[in-house]
This record gives C-alpha cells, structure tokens and sequence, in this order.
C-alpha cells in the first residue's frame, strides 16, 4: 500500500500498534506494551505514559522499514486518553498522518 495503516488496539491491559500492508496483508512494524524491554521498563502498560512510548517506539520502527507517512486507524476506540496519546507521540516522533 502506498500508505501502511497504523492500527491500535487497547485492551484493559494493553496496548499494541501495527503498521499493516492492507494489499499484501503483512505487518510492517509494530509496537506493543506487552514486549519483555517494555514490561521491564514500567510494569504498567495501560498508563497514558506508557501509550505515547509505544507512539514513538512505532515511530521509529517504520522510520527504520522507510516509511514516512501512515493512514491512522483508532479501531473504534475513542481519540482519548492511550489512544491519543500513542498517535500524538507517533507525529512528534515524525510520522506523517
């Protein structure tokens, strides 16, 4: 896809990111707080602190695999709190979306 589609999903728990090739059907990069580096760092991946890592984390992964710009899929989540959070970190961090 011209544009990988940046999906969220948040559980009570959790919160993961993918980069998602709709076309090839593969995830390009992506980003959870259920990783062994990030369940040392915090211990709580449901925190809002916890989200925006997870933004910039993504952030850099797809700088890595060489893309820039990314259509933004919240899942029927709301732009609140997490959800919010992960998505501004991942423009500061420098996704375009």
């Amino acid at each position: 896809a011209a544009r990988p589609r940046l999906a969220v999903f948040r559980s009570n728990k959790h919160l993961v990111l993918q980069l998602i090739d709709d076309e090839a059907g593969r995830t390009l990069a992506a980003a959870s707080t259920n990783e062994p580096t990030e369940r040392a760092a915090d211990g709580n991946g449901s925190s809002v602190a916890a989200a925006a890592r997870m933004g910039q984390l993504v952030a850099e992964r797809a700088k890595a695999a060489g893309i820039e710009k990314v259509v933004f899929d919240r899942g029927g989540f709301a732009y609140h709190g997490r959800v919010a959070a992960a998505a501004d970190a991942a423009r500061a961090a420098g996704l375009e979306f």
